[in-house]
């Protein structure tokens, strides 16, 4: 499991999402928030640094760094998002390369809802067991050749690529805790069970976790 770390003593881990406009907001907050609280930082990714993006949500972002200037080594994981914009043309064709490099890398992805479409149109889904919104969805990009990899399923993770779709974003976080060694298996179940299922069983699980530095 991942220790949480506190500045001054070691560097901290970076997590970096990528943000454009009609991102969907929501689909991160769990996974960033939790990521912060754990001792990540999470740092914002645009085509170009400086040049605020507006969400689906009507919230302003200023990128911290450019695309351009992203490299897999910098970072443990790489966050893509929906966005009305995946589904209207390549504008976002480079964060899918970008994608691919870190893959290539190593370094973990996880898309969820429009982003997958993305991906499946770069070719990176297709020999990695994945799911998105449905099949069709994905059947639909032009490219795509990994339907007989696509699963029913809220979130998958395949090696270092994780996938949702648009209504999963718990799932989503789970999966990249878990990819990331943010939790103890049984916090990490606790968490999810708190946060999809509204499970009151689950707070002593976390409280104690909490109490012993472990969430």
């Amino acid at each position: 499991m991942s220790e949480a770390r506190t500045a001054g003593t070691s560097p901290l881990p970076t997590v970096h999402v990528a943000v454009y406009d009609t991102y969907a907001d929501w689909e991160t907050g769990h996974t960033t928030a939790h990521l912060t609280q754990r001792g990540y930082e999470v740092r914002t990714v645009g085509l170009a640094a400086g040049e605020p993006v507006t969400t689906m949500g009507g919230l302003r972002i200023q990128p911290d760094l450019a695309l351009a200037d992203l490299t897999p080594g910098d970072s443990s994981l790489l966050i893509l998002t929906g966005a009305g914009l995946w589904d209207t043309g390549d504008e976002l064709a480079p964060f899918a390369a970008k994608a691919a490099e870190f893959l290539a890398a190593g370094v973990p992805v996880a898309a969820i809802c429009g982003a997958t479409a993305g991906l499946a149109r770069a070719g990176v889904l297709d020999g990695r067991t994945h799911t998105s919104a449905a099949p069709f969805y994905l059947g639909g990009q032009p490219g795509y050749a990994g339907a007989a990899h696509y699963v029913e399923a809220d979130a998958v993770t395949d090696g270092d690529l994780i996938t949702a779709g648009p209504t999963e974003p718990v799932a989503f976080a789970r999966e990249v805790f878990a990819r990331l060694g943010v939790y103890q298996p049984h916090v990490l179940d606790a968490w999810y069970r708190l946060f999809h299922d509204s499970d009151p069983t689950a707070y002593p699980v976390l409280m104690a976790a909490a109490e012993s530095g472990d969430a």
